[in-house]
């Protein structure tokens, strides 16, 4: 060992401490157990800078690292302990897989000695390895404190390259109390992205310019692409359509933003699509033919072939693809027709229909917009308002809205948003959620007011599964199973954590709620009564395609 250089002799808890730091990560969401006293003994010790907001469950934990990734774009990290705490917190990573979320998983096994001989160790599960294979982009496990911060290192790798997903390390708990002795670390250098090929710029470029009817569909991968994708979609004169992760890369201030469904009429005369870092769940449901040319570029391969073979397919990030697409389009000075009042004119009749067709969700939405400013974020929820934030609410930022993405996990939102709000102290976030849905993660309103993060959440009481309710009501001859509710005052329950607690009568109500809750500080809950019965569906925008 060179003696010139300082080292010092740290537990494998102290190296976890030492890689977060490394990894600028600034705040841990956790419950602590005693395969992790360890970690969080090394946090108290060596934490300086790093905040530690502990949860009243693991899933909870989970979900607001969740959120607190998807609303910054960064890593944001979770620590649970092994068996039943990884398993509690299964459907907040699978959300985050589905959303593409950069969230590391931390936690531990049983002792190493233990591993796999299924001796009924306290939280042994059998094979939690491959159970959070099944959960993850990437798996570490470091077997020695050596081991911890090139373990470490490269889960923050796997966070930071290629396509973004959730990622986990498992260190046993004797590695955490294990010293050894560790040289200064220094961060390793991130995988460079994929250079962008020319040729396939050019073969693109001649496709969108000879386009009549052109559209570009974006999804989280496309997130950081905004500016040029704004100014790509004026030279080509080409909406920008997002379902849900995509939402607000161009504002929906934009006459060339649209929703998935405001494009769902629009979609039989689409000549030439270009598909930037999304899963592009249109292509199967609204389907194709011979005429439609199909651009796809995606930082992960499988996913462009995945709904069959595009016209073009190209391997590259996106938002360095649309940068090269837009140099090239505009060096050659081209200029499309222009199309802005037919783009304008969809956005407008959308809305109207919206107004006279899906109420009072719609309503209820423009009262929160009309409050919520324009840096503002909202996490939806699986409830009837919600369903149609997907689609009806403006978003003005690419992180303006956080949903759960095609795993549609009930009673995720409520946790999430205290993630997002969590990560963004400076901006104004509401979470909107159903009486169902809100109960899942309901006693972390305690971290709120621990905590006094200043998160406004709105539930929608109407004492039922709405959804559930509404198809049993449609589908199986109003015979009503398992989707009542018996609730609690939700004002009163609010008080009795110490939060401001609100009751809201209607759109108008709602409103005057919110403003009330943002003249303050802390934590807001209004609970605002509805009515199953007086919902319209939102299911004909969401489910109402045209196939080709």
């Amino acid at each position: 060992m060179r003696t010139d250089v300082a080292v010092e002799s740290l537990t494998g808890g102290d190296a976890v401490v030492e890689s977060l730091k490394r990894w600028d990560v600034d705040t841990v969401f956790g419950l602590p157990g005693v395969q992790l006293d360890q970690l969080f003994d090394a946090l108290h010790r060596r934490g300086n800078g790093i905040r530690v907001i502990h949860t009243r469950h693991e899933q909870g934990a989970a979900y607001m690292a969740l959120g607190a990734a998807a609303s910054t774009g960064k890593p944001a990290v979770f620590a649970v302990v092994p068996g039943p705490g990884v398993l509690n917190a299964g459907a907040a990573l699978s959300t985050a897989y589905a959303c593409g979320a950069r969230v590391l998983c931390v936690t531990s096994t049983v002792a190493t000695a233990q591993i796999g001989r299924g001796n009924g160790a306290l939280h042994e599960i059998p094979d939690q390895t491959g159970y959070l294979r099944g959960l993850t982009k990437w798996y570490g496990r470091a077997t020695s404190a050596a081991e911890v911060p090139a373990v470490m290192d490269e889960a923050f790798r796997q966070l930071m390259s290629g396509r973004p997903r959730p990622v986990a390390v498992e260190v046993p708990p004797d590695v955490l109390a294990q010293r050894a002795v560790f040289a200064p670390q220094v961060r390793p250098a991130v995988p460079a992205r994929p250079l962008v090929d020319a040729s396939a710029v050019e073969s693109a470029a001649s496709l969108l310019m000879a386009a009549k009817k052109p559209m570009i569909l974006v999804g989280s991968g496309a997130r950081h692409a905004g500016p040029d994708l704004t100014r790509l979609a004026e030279r080509l004169q080409a909406p920008v359509v997002s379902r849900t992760q995509g939402r607000g890369i161009v504002p929906d201030t934009s006459d060339y933003s649209w929703s998935a469904a405001m494009a769902n009429d629009q979609w039989a005369d689409v000549d030439v699509v270009l598909a930037l870092g999304t899963r592009m769940t249109q292509l199967r449901e609204w389907g194709t033919d011979k005429d439609l040319s199909v651009i796809r570029v995606d930082i992960d391969y499988p996913e462009i072939v995945r709904s069959g073979p595009p016209r073009l397919g190209i391997v590259a990030d996106a938002a360095d693809f649309t940068a090269e697409l837009l140099a090239l389009v505009e060096a050659r000075g081209f200029q499309a027709v222009d199309r802005r009042e037919e783009l304008r004119r969809v956005r407008t009749d959308f809305a109207a229909t919206l107004t006279q067709t899906i109420q009072p969700q719609t309503d209820y939405l423009r009262a929160i917009r009309a409050v919520l400013p324009d840096d503002g974020i909202l996490v939806d929820e699986m409830t009837q308002v919600g369903f149609v934030a997907r689609y009806a609410f403006p978003v003005t930022h690419p992180h303006g809205f956080i949903s759960s993405s095609y795993q549609g996990t009930l009673g995720y939102g409520f946790a999430t948003a205290i993630g997002v709000q969590a990560a963004n102290p400076d901006r104004r976030v509401v979470a909107i959620s159903g009486d169902g849905g809100f109960l899942f993660t309901m006693p972390e309103l305690s971290v709120l007011a621990q905590q006094q993060i200043p998160l406004t959440t709105v539930v929608f009481a109407d004492g039922h599964f709405g959804n559930v309710r509404r198809i049993q009501e449609r589908s199986y001859g109003e015979r009503f199973i398992a989707s009542e509710l018996h609730n609690p005052d939700f004002v009163q329950l609010a008080q009795s954590f110490g939060i401001r607690g609100l009751r809201a009568e209607g759109p108008a109500g709602l409103q005057d709620a919110l403003a009330t809750a943002f003249a303050g500080d802390g934590p807001t809950l209004i609970e605002v009564p509805v009515r199953i019965e007086d919902m319209a569906s939102p299911w004909q925008f969401v489910h109402g395609r045209k196939v080709r």
